[in-house]
């Protein structure tokens, strides 16, 4: 009893840690909006020259649908306020829909290199379609099914959270070039992989409990 208490425990930090991430991570993605690109974005520059619209629809939507797992998740929000809920499911949908299809094309135009830039074209199609099965499952009030295609899609969401923690490592170690190519994979795959084995062993030990 004692240990699963504390495994409980541990699972209850490190998703809160990882939802107050999401929140500063999403605050601070806005920052184009009190500074110049040039300056807090300097990466993006080329796409901002190039196409500004297909730009600020990644930049300014994906960060809204970062922001909306802590909420989204919430047991007590789904108990108390289910058409809150359904509602801020809809927007969440919205922004992936938005901000994916722009991320494909920011993927093709980027100036990173063909690595990296097949790196985020494979996640930005990976993150719209656990998102659009998830919509077709709640649709379908199929909603074992809903909760695990989101979890899928909050694990490519959380890419922005695990990209800036690589980041900083790759730039102290290798250098900018070097790593971000390598970080363009890793900051999404890894989360996919985990999140999959976590609901096979949940529905592992739900057969056994049966």
């Amino acid at each position: 009893m004692t240990c699963h208490f504390w495994t409980k425990r541990r699972l209850a930090w490190g998703l809160g840690t990882l939802w107050v991430l999401s929140i500063l991570i999403a605050l601070g993605s806005l920052r184009f909006l009190v500074a110049e690109m040039s300056l807090v974005m300097p990466a993006m520059v080329h796409h901002l020259l190039a196409h500004p619209v297909v730009l600020y629809l990644h930049i300014g939507l994906a960060p809204v649908a970062l922001a909306l797992l802590p909420v989204q998740f919430s047991h007590r929000l789904r108990g108390r306020r289910p058409g809150l809920h359904r509602w801020g499911g809809r927007l969440y949908a919205l922004c992936v829909l938005m901000s994916g299809l722009a991320s494909l094309w920011l993927a093709y135009t980027t100036a990173e290199g063909v690595v990296a830039g097949f790196g985020f074209a494979l996640l930005a199609v990976a993150w719209l379609a656990t998102t659009a099965m998830a919509v077709i499952a709640a649709l379908q009030r199929r909603f074992a099914q809903h909760r695990a295609w989101m979890i899928r899609s909050a694990a490519l969401t959380l890419a922005a959270v695990t990209l800036r923690l690589y980041l900083p490592i790759g730039m102290m170690t290798v250098g900018f070039e070097a790593s971000y190519p390598v970080i363009a994979w890793i900051c999404w795959v890894p989360n996919l992989l985990a999140v999959e084995w976590l609901l096979r062993r949940e529905a592992r030990g739900a057969v056994s409990a049966g």
